[in-house]
């Protein structure tokens, strides 16, 4: 079957309701539709409304938003059917309400037919994306690294048996990725899925890993090749890049923690002491949970942005991350280690200040130690950050001489993934294509 003369398959793509999630399925989305491919994304409503801007008047064409309505709720009203601004303690209601057997969907699949369903580590709780029962492929996007889902899946499916990348093992005093009956739910899923998954990855970066997910779960394990988005009009913030241009080449260390990770008060002072001590121009976005009124200098140290004047630059809220990192005047990244970031950090040759938080980020951090393109920063045996320690490593790996393999490292990827190009999608467009004309 020629993918280029035929009719175009139809691929509906129901990812998980975190921005972290649905931009991946986004990516992928904007790839397959030049490949002859169209895309029905589906997502709530709210979370739909966020990303219309992101698809072009072109992409428009091969790639249709379709709402789905999670079941009604007092406790999880249409605003909150979504995990940005989501309150903690609704997390789990928002998880099992989107599992649970919805009319919506069934409605959904009838109504589109399509050729194959892209799913994510959450779907409903319908055997409609069965391929036995209703010879519909179904096709698991991971949008984690293939490394932390090998530690996970090994962790639950072998624990009596040694795991072959000890690098990846953390330490007492490291918050662990969520095992609670839920996520170990997730790690066993992919079982349900046909003989194949993709990765939001590539090989010269996840090789070793990918090739042992493969035996583990008996999957051809297909990499997509970085799904990170590109740069468009309209995301610039003039007031920050014309700052990041009064500054030396690679001389600003960017601080973000993602959309949906929080600083404690604790923590917040030692990255603000740790950025001070350290002498590194910086740009820090900080963020507040929903709900949460505090004011940048009451959440900060006293006199901080005084005292580090113009070599520092805070902004509440959002700042545009690609537009940043792409910056001839940034260094060096202090992330959280969500696997979007470290990879849009690769993708313009920026080395990473570690600082994971939550689920896979602790795992994620010590991959990019191994893998050479970024230092964690150490937390005590209770967790805790500290600010001479932060201080260190962000001069290390900015500015300081014995950080020059990391920062030679991060611009190495960059470079392989600028050659790659679409070679890995182009391998997917020929897996998905065998994979549907087999069913029909």
């Amino acid at each position: 079957m020629d993918s280029k003369q035929s009719s175009p398959m139809k691929v509906l793509m129901l990812p998980w309701l975190a921005h972290g999630h649905i931009t991946p399925f986004l990516e992928l989305a904007k790839k397959l539709s030049t490949k002859n491919f169209h895309i029905y994304l589906c997502s709530t409503p709210i979370n739909l409304t966020s990303i219309q801007n992101k698809i072009t008047k072109t992409q428009s064409l091969s790639i249709e938003l379709i709402p789905l309505h999670l079941p009604p709720s007092p406790e999880l009203p249409p605003h909150l059917h979504t995990t940005n601004g989501l309150p903690p303690h609704l997390l789990r209601t928002l998880i099992n309400t989107f599992e649970l057997e919805n009319p919506s969907f069934s409605h959904i699949l009838e109504t589109i037919c399509p050729d194959l369903v892209i799913y994510d580590l959450f779907r409903p709780r319908l055997p409609t994306t069965d391929a036995l029962e209703y010879k519909i492929p179904a096709v698991e996007l991971l949008t984690s690294g293939a490394s932390v889902i090998c530690f996970g899946y090994h962790m639950f499916t072998k624990p009596d048996v040694e795991f072959p990348f000890p690098e990846l093992l953390l330490n007492s005093n490291q918050r662990a990725p969520a095992s609670d009956s839920g996520d170990r739910r997730k790690i066993e899923r992919p079982k349900i899925s046909c003989k194949m998954m993709l990765f939001n990855s590539f090989r010269e970066l996840e090789g070793k890993y990918i090739d042992y997910l493969s035996i583990l779960m008996e999957k051809k394990i297909i990499p997509t090749g970085p799904l990170v988005q590109e740069i468009t009009d309209g995301d610039e913030d003039q007031e920050i890049l014309q700052w990041l241009g009064t500054k030396d080449e690679l001389s600003t260390v960017f601080v973000s923690f993602g959309s949906e990770c929080f600083l404690s008060k604790e923590e917040r002072e030692e990255i603000a002491h740790g950025l001070e001590h350290s002498g590194v121009n910086f740009i820090w976005i900080v963020r507040f949970p929903a709900g949460e009124r505090i004011e940048i200098k009451e959440a900060l140290p006293v006199e901080f942005l005084k005292r580090t004047g113009e070599r520092g630059m805070v902004v509440e809220g959002w700042a545009p991350q690609a537009q940043i990192l792409a910056h001839s005047s940034t260094g060096g990244f202090v992330s959280h280690c969500g696997w979007n970031s470290i990879l849009e950090s690769l993708k313009f040759g920026v080395p990473i200040i570690a600082m994971p938080m939550i689920h896979d980020q602790p795992v994620n951090a010590k991959f990019v130690k191994v893998a050479g393109f970024g230092v964690e920063v150490k937390r005590d045996e209770n967790g805790r950050l500290d600010r001479e320690n932060i201080a260190e490593v962000i001069r290390k790996v900015v500015v300081d001489e014995k950080g020059v393999d990391v920062r030679m490292k991060a611009r190495e990827f960059s470079e392989i993934m600028r050659k790659k190009g679409e070679e890995e999608i182009d391998g997917v467009v020929k897996e998905l294509v065998q994979l549907c004309t087999e069913g029909k």
